[in-house]
């Protein structure tokens, strides 16, 4: 594992991209696939043994894997708002998994792929706004959007409306008591809501296809219905899982994620029947760790792998994603990097593909020498820098091959990893090293710039 700098007067904080970057003479086609609490051992490629991801293994024999990949936050909306927005979790407006949207000058990277002349698509969860407002997919840069606008309604698997662009769809299911959100548990289950979710992104690939397009697709998979509790494992059928002397919600979600998988694979054949593959990025990861919701256990699949905590948690369990991306030609087959990147990376990475300058403002860095086999010209991050809100408040930086997390915000004692000998966070070593505390401490409170709507809870 390498060191990312070695003192902080050397570390570059989020250094910004700068300005434009030579495009490909093809502008390529991007897909970005994102799961939801996938953890990082739940997929083949990562160690997972129970349950068969063929499809997303097909993407790491054909693409690389990032083994050091974190996502923007440990929950939903605040990771997706650094993934869209360039901005770590110091710097945004959602901060947390509340009915906050993203403000009038948040600008997203569809923004970027929009202004190099690209069609621009979200089917899926957004989560970063609510209906009848400014922070909609359609005003945030995206040509089209059909699936859930609040992330409420997306626990829903068998909802009674999804929305296409800003209408709202109709669906045959039946939810008692349905929350004004949209949310509930469904009496009347007619219309599972990821069948439709990958049929319009079929047909938005299928639509665009003379290119070039951004199609970006947050997938439910494999999030829990939270208002059915212990039966929030929603799925038709428990498919190949159904015999397994498992626990229901354990076969549940084991179904999930080979439904997701399928997904994937459908996505990768209307690319290759198309004759698109070959100029066409797909990127796939997380939002966030493993969740225990739903009546799912977290270690029943060993969902965090050899990591610590799951979501809602610092630790790298709760932040440390895979990450998977291939694109013929440009992409070696079969690799691995240990590139130490988050998701706020993606502008940057959007504005080097298109050609666009990186606005100022942003904690991007492009990966895309990371992505194309180029190590030593891959620039680094001086730190990772992480937030949480719920509960009691947290922080969290990576600087190097050091970890520091500290709760409460600001105020709360620091423990201290070295994930280079120690990846599960085990010994804290904060009492043997003061200087490095300091730096930790340094560095978290010039990352935390307060925002109002989020109280930093002791």
């Amino acid at each position: 594992m390498r060191h990312l700098c070695p003192a902080l007067a050397a570390c570059a904080v989020f250094a910004s991209a700068g300005g434009a970057t030579p495009a490909p003479a093809s502008k390529p086609n991007v897909v970005f696939i994102l799961a939801d609490d996938l953890g990082y051992g739940d997929l083949g490629c990562y160690g997972q043994t129970r349950i068969p991801t063929p499809q997303i293994d097909r993407l790491a024999r054909e693409g690389v894997r990032f083994t050091q990949f974190y996502a923007g936050a440990t929950v939903c909306a605040p990771s997706r708002n650094v993934l869209l927005t360039g901005q770590h979790g110091g710097h945004i407006q959602v901060r947390g998994n509340a009915k906050i949207g993203l403000r009038s000058e948040d600008t997203t990277v569809a923004t970027v792929f929009r202004q190099a002349g690209y069609a621009t698509g979200i089917i899926g969860k957004w989560g970063l706004g609510s209906e009848g407002t400014d922070a909609v997919p359609t005003r945030k840069g995206f040509d089209y959007f059909f699936g859930y606008v609040d992330q409420t309604h997306a626990h829903n698997y068998y909802p009674t409306f999804l929305v296409r662009n800003e209408t709202r769809v109709p669906l045959p299911n039946v939810v008692p008591d349905e929350g004004r959100y949209g949310q509930g548990v469904a009496t009347k289950k007619a219309v599972y809501s990821d069948d439709l979710l990958i049929q319009e992104a079929l047909q938005f690939i299928e639509r665009h296809k003379a290119g070039p397009f951004f199609l970006y697709l947050p997938f439910t998979l494999p999030h829990a219905n939270d208002e059915a509790r212990a039966n929030g494992m929603e799925i038709p059928d428990y498919g190949p899982f159904a015999r397994e002397s498992w626990p229901d919600p354990e076969k549940g979600f084991a179904a999930m994620v080979a439904r997701l998988d399928q997904d994937v694979g459908r996505i990768l054949a209307k690319l290759d029947e198309l004759g698109l593959a070959g100029n066409t990025l797909v990127i796939f990861t997380s939002d966030n760790g493993p969740h225990q919701e739903g009546g799912h256990h977290g270690d029943f699949f060993h969902s965090r792998g050899p990591l610590r905590g799951f979501k809602r948690d610092l630790t790298e369990g709760g932040i440390r994603e895979p990450m998977i991306a291939r694109w013929p030609g440009r992409i070696t087959p079969g690799s691995t990097t240990d590139h130490v990147g988050y998701f706020g990376d993606f502008f940057a990475t959007a504005a080097a593909l298109t050609g666009q300058p990186v606005p100022p403002g942003r904690d991007s860095l492009s990966f895309l020498p990371a992505l194309e086999g180029r190590p030593e010209q891959q620039p680094k991050h001086g730190y990772l820098y992480w937030e949480f809100y719920e509960g009691r408040s947290a922080q969290a930086v990576r600087f190097g091959d050091w970890k520091a997390i500290r709760s409460p915000m600001l105020t709360g004692p620091v423990e201290l990893y070295d994930l280079a000998t120690d990846l599960a966070e085990v010994h804290d070593l904060a009492p043997n090293h003061p200087e490095l505390v300091a730096r930790a401490k340094a560095l978290m409170d010039e990352a935390h710039v307060p925002n109002p709507l989020w109280i930093v809870n002791p």
